[in-house]
């Protein structure tokens, strides 16, 4: 990203610094399956064997090797969001979570950079929470079908549409949209928040399925936006009740980013985390996730005797994050995200309002 010396008024403005400029580029190492590689990646891909093939780790290890060296050298911390496949998950991340999870976490660590593994507005959630830190992506282009849906003038137009009606924003959200609105939610405490305010009718967006699911727990009138996660909006009851009818006992676990169809024949609905909790503490004999499928591979790594069936829906924008490109982001420091300061203090105000909000 470059910016221009421009000026107003005869005052010069400052002058952009690239994160490559102030930290330095740095030279690609030999990327060999030496036995030294071998022996340091050893421990890590116990983690991975079910799901990486031992004649292919040869190509992996020396990336995850080189990654988690490098990452120390440059003092980063390297952020994964629940839906990065295994390998980035369980052998190069420092931090693992859902999205409002990471960023939290990563403000409280000693690190001058955050390499953020998940998609943009994640990243800039990260930002925003961290500003004094540099905040990388390994790949600018993973976007979010649901944060891409809505925009700060459309925010702008609903609340002249709905004037006084306070709007709660899904934090999967970008941070021109956060500006624009009263609160933050996550999918975990979207009741909460809605139910904190006296208003009688509030605007919950972008996500049409979350808002419709929050709808029936409220006496609140939930007004909505037309936008979906393009993973989870795939999913349908009736899928779901045919993986139950070929496995007895199966339980079935759902993301409220689905249908409110799906989730009425789901045993469990909460967040990727709260998902991950419900596994973790009821051990069910066989349980499917009704969200991005790596989760699934990621959760099965830590957990024994639970078997998961797996529908795979992948998020194509997460997929891009790779071990390649974050290692390229740590040799070259791109790409750097930047909020606007005049946004990123109202989108941090949004963020922060969620947090500090007694549940």
């Amino acid at each position: 990203m470059t910016q221009l010396d421009t000026r107003t008024q005869g005052v010069a403005s400052p002058v952009f610094v690239s994160a490559a400029q102030r930290f330095g580029i740095i030279e690609r190492p030999e990327l060999a399956f030496t036995p030294a590689v071998a022996r340091e990646t050893e421990r890590l891909y116990e983690k991975v064997k079910d799901f990486i093939p031992a004649i292919e780790w040869p190509v992996y290890a020396p990336y995850v090797h080189a990654i988690n060296r490098l990452k120390k050298e440059r003092n980063a911390v390297i952020l994964a969001h629940n839906y990065q496949t295994p390998d980035i998950f369980h052998c190069v991340a420092d931090i693992v979570g859902d999205s409002l999870q990471l960023a939290r976490d990563a403000s409280k660590v000693d690190a001058e950079i955050i390499i953020q593994c998940g998609v943009h507005f994640m990243a800039e959630t990260s930002k925003l929470l961290s500003p004094e830190k540099t905040v990388l992506i390994p790949d600018a282009k993973a976007g979010c079908s649901l944060s891409e849906s809505i925009t700060g003038a459309d925010v702008r137009l609903l609340k002249q549409r709905y004037p006084g009606v306070p709007v709660v924003t899904y934090v999967n959200t970008s941070a021109d949209v956060k500006a624009e609105t009263d609160i933050c939610c996550t999918s975990s405490n979207v009741l909460a928040v809605v139910e904190s305010f006296a208003s009688d009718t509030v605007l919950c967006i972008p996500d049409e399925y979350l808002a419709m699911n929050v709808a029936r727990q409220t006496n609140k009138k939930i007004l909505t936006w037309k936008g979906h996660c393009e993973v989870h909006e795939r999913f349908t009851a009736a899928e779901l009740l045919a993986y139950k009818e070929a496995n007895p006992g199966l339980e079935i676990i759902g993301h409220p980013e689905c249908h409110p169809d799906v989730i009425a024949v789901c045993d469990f609905a909460g967040s990727t985390s709260g998902m991950i909790n419900y596994v973790k503490d009821n051990r069910p004999s066989k349980v499917l996730l009704v969200t991005e499928c790596s989760m699934a591979s990621n959760i099965q790594a830590e957990i024994e005797g639970v078997e998961f069936i797996k529908p795979c829906n992948l998020c194509p924008h997460m997929k891009r994050i790779t071990l390649p490109k974050i290692l390229d982001s740590l040799l070259t420091m791109t790409e750097e995200v930047l909020v606007d300061p005049a946004i990123a203090d109202r989108a941090r105000l949004a963020v922060e309002r969620m947090v500090n909000l007694k549940q």
